[in-house]
């Protein structure tokens, strides 16, 4: 055949598609076994994060140790057989708010003490932020918080990840409900703290991130208020 010709250019090249094709699929497959164990543990890590547990040398073993969870319906009722783990957060996110289910993980301290830890989901700046929020056994007020993105701007709206001091940690013994036992959540804002129990100041010159964070607690934490109800007549956590 004509190497100079158009037929022998269209074959070259549609069996070059193929090959490169296989070769990538064969790529994919190889390293998706080792792509979902990265990101379990990058999620088990978060989960940790969120009650100050931090540069573990064997993350996974420690939440195997301490973490366990359940899933809630929309109505606040335990969903028997499911764990939380099995939940894709970014994929209830999209359903109606009645269809949706709801992981809660528990931390269990090596003195008995628990923590609820909560995921959230929401919109940044440019793209889909999220983190997990834990709360004490009263459940109302917060043990810490880990958030994390995807494409917010360093050194502005990024800080919710990269500046964990000045971003996360001030959220730290806020309250979710008001002193009438109604739910507020908590909020970042400018101008100046006017309500401590339940705000911290906004990142500086990240005013949508700083939005985009209240909407996702307001709502992500909304979730779960049905169930807080339901709990709170118990004399423990799950």
């Amino acid at each position: 055949m004509d190497r100079n010709s158009n037929i022998y250019t269209i074959i070259y090249a549609a069996i070059l598609t193929v090959v490169v094709a296989v070769v990538l699929a064969f790529v994919h497959s190889s390293l998706e076994p080792k792509m979902e164990a990265n990101e379990k543990l990058a999620k088990q890590k978060d989960i940790l994060r969120s009650v100050g547990l931090v540069d573990l040398p064997d993350a996974s073993a420690v939440y195997e140790k301490t973490i366990s969870s359940f899933v809630i319906d929309a109505s606040g009722k335990v969903v028997d057989g499911m764990d939380g783990e099995a939940v894709n957060v970014a994929a209830e996110f999209k359903k109606p708010a009645e269809d949706q289910v709801h992981p809660v993980f528990v931390y269990t301290a090596d003195d008995g003490s628990k923590r609820l830890i909560l995921p959230l989901y929401g919109n940044g700046l440019w793209d889909k932020i999220w983190g997990y929020i834990a709360l004490e056994e009263d459940m109302n007020t917060i043990a810490g918080i880990a958030m994390d993105h995807k494409g917010e701007t360093p050194g502005l709206g990024a800080e919710i990840k990269d500046n964990p001091k000045q971003y996360n940690d001030p959220f730290i013994g806020k309250t979710i409900l008001d002193e009438q036992g109604n739910y507020v959540s908590v909020k970042m804002v400018k101008g100046g703290i006017k309500e401590p129990e339940h705000q911290i100041d906004a990142i500086s010159g990240a005013t949508i991130t700083s939005d985009g964070v209240n909407e996702m607690l307001y709502r992500g934490l909304g979730y779960y208020l049905p169930y807080f109800n339901a709990a709170k007549s118990q004399t423990s956590l799950k």
